[in-house]
């Protein structure tokens, strides 16, 4: 008999063993993520490697005696340079490991050769996905911990908002950044290699979001096209709770959109994942190299 794609509902039968399978990937992820402590002490390098080109380059561009930053200032209300880079290189580091990390989660388990067994399981399919976002949020939030005590540490940064409210832009960006990266994993699997659109995608992101420089300095055409990415608003609503003490009113410009990017594309990457699982149906997809 064929196995449904769409999940059991609530009180049905079926419903404990689905979530013993979710939390079976997230133990084997987090299992995999802790035996491997090179991946680990990653954690507090690239925190500090990625952002310290633009640092620097900020530094030389300032001038000697710093009289550039008077134009940085003007141009973007902030007077901690340092902290406005750390802001935007985070969000792009993040967006960048989760199309990685979930984003090739069905394809390496497909080269570890598990994928194909798991897959004639009776097991919701879409949990394998899930269960990748468990370990990954983890390991994010401690990168972000760490690179706010390196940069508080190194170059004396100090986040003078509410840490509530970056928590709360940090959460509404979880469905937009998650579901770009379900999508993607879904995709993955039929066409196998999808580097160039990693690439892609987080050249668009450090281009139009404006991780280190305000998105008013682009040209119009590029400003239109910075209101379709939701990296855009997480940037900005991160830098205005971070460091002008935002509430959630002035905050709801950046929440809104966030929170509707996020809706469409869990929908997207869940629609997807089912269009990938017909389709490897038909097609053996699921167990070809």
């Amino acid at each position: 008999m064929e196995t449904s794609l769409i999940p059991r509902s609530l009180g049905q039968p079926g419903l404990l063993s689905d979530i013993r399978a979710f939390l079976a990937v997230v133990r084997r992820e987090w299992t995999i993520f802790t035996r491997y402590p090179s991946w680990i002490i990653a954690l507090f390098i690239w925190p500090l490697i990625f952002p310290m080109m633009y640092i620097l380059t900020a530094r030389a561009l300032s001038g000697p005696d710093e009289s550039g930053l008077a134009v940085f200032i003007a141009t973007t209300g902030a007077t901690d340079y340092i902290g406005y880079i750390i802001v935007g290189t985070t969000v792009w580091m993040w967006q960048n490991i989760v199309l990685w990390d979930v984003g090739f989660a069905l394809r390496n388990e497909q080269m570890r050769g598990t994928l194909e067994s798991n897959w004639l399981s009776p097991t919701w399919r879409f949990s394998y996905l899930l269960g990748q976002t468990g370990p990954q949020i983890v390991s994010m939030a401690m990168f972000i911990g760490v690179t706010a005590l390196e940069f508080g540490i190194l170059f004396g940064v100090r986040l003078n908002g509410n840490p509530w409210m970056i928590g709360l832009m940090m959460l509404a960006a979880i469905p937009a950044i998650y579901g770009l990266g379900f999508a993607f994993a879904s995709l993955v699997i039929t066409v196998k290699e999808a580097n160039t659109f990693v690439f892609l995608i987080r050249g668009m992101v450090m281009i139009f979001c404006g991780i280190t420089f305000p998105v008013a300095i682009l040209p119009a055409w590029m400003q239109s096209f910075a209101k379709w990415l939701p990296q855009t608003y997480l940037i900005h609503g991160m830098r205005a709770a971070a460091f002008s003490n935002a509430g959630v009113n002035e905050l709801l410009p950046d929440l809104i959109p966030l929170l509707s990017f996020g809706g469409f594309w869990l929908i997207v990457g869940y629609f997807t994942f089912l269009w990938m699982e017909r389709r490897a149906r038909k097609t053996g997809a699921i167990g070809q190299y």
